[in-house]
């Protein structure tokens, strides 16, 4: 296309010249640069977010699970996707897992939900709940990465392998690394499981338990 672009150029100088012209002040064909910059405010993110169709998640869903919480929040809790009550209403974490998160926040770490920020690796349900693909983590990570800076948390609970892998790129096992610290961007990270996964697995709780007393301790 450029070559076409330049070819017509060329042609209509030639032809100016036939008829006598020796300058012309023509301004050669420029692409407009395109702002890939987000927006600096977790509103203006947000509404970004919900008109995004960047990938096939927004064919399939019903609403963006942006995330809620304190816009301040020392604490940011980052799951692996929403499930289908979020996907319809709009907020992540309100399922059964998102109430055992709940009681997890307020009984151990003794504050309430409200004062922590709650989101996901994406912002769209992936269809049955499978786990989002390379490319489906990759292009919701920008929104990701925008929302550590401009919450600016001290210390980030990843729920998950899903969550832990995509924001470290670490690919160790969560039983391997649950619990342990990461100091990395001007936060601290401690993975731990998923809510989800203590509902299959209810003797894993006294696990988390202990993850969360170490966040408590850093508080």
């Amino acid at each position: 296309m450029k070559n076409l672009r330049n070819a017509l150029l060329l042609k209509q100088l030639y032809q100016l010249k036939q008829l006598g012209y020796n300058y012309t002040n023509i301004t050669a064909y420029k692409e407009d640069q395109l702002d890939l910059s987000l927006p600096n405010t977790l509103e203006s993110l947000q509404k970004q977010a919900q008109n995004c169709h960047l990938c096939e998640l927004s064919k399939s869903r019903g609403k963006v699970v942006f995330g809620e919480g304190n816009p301040h929040a020392d604490i940011l809790f980052i799951g692996e996707a929403p499930g289908a009550t979020e996907d319809s209403s709009g907020k992540p974490f309100v399922g059964r897992s998102g109430e055992l998160l709940t009681k997890m926040i307020e009984n151990v770490l003794k504050i309430s939900r409200s004062d922590v920020y709650i989101t996901n690796i994406v912002k769209c349900r992936p269809p049955n709940n499978q786990v989002p693909t390379p490319t489906q983590a990759h292009t919701c990570q920008p929104y990701l990465l925008k929302q550590i800076e401009l919450i600016k948390p001290k210390l980030i609970v990843t729920l998950g392998a899903t969550a832990y892998h995509y924001l470290t790129g670490d690919e160790t096992g969560i039983t391997k690394i649950r619990g342990t610290l990461h100091e990395q961007n001007g936060y601290i990270l401690i993975p731990t499981y998923h809510p989800s996964y203590l509902l299959r697995n209810p003797s894993a709780k006294q696990e988390v338990f202990e993850d969360l007393l170490k966040v408590k301790d850093l508080m």
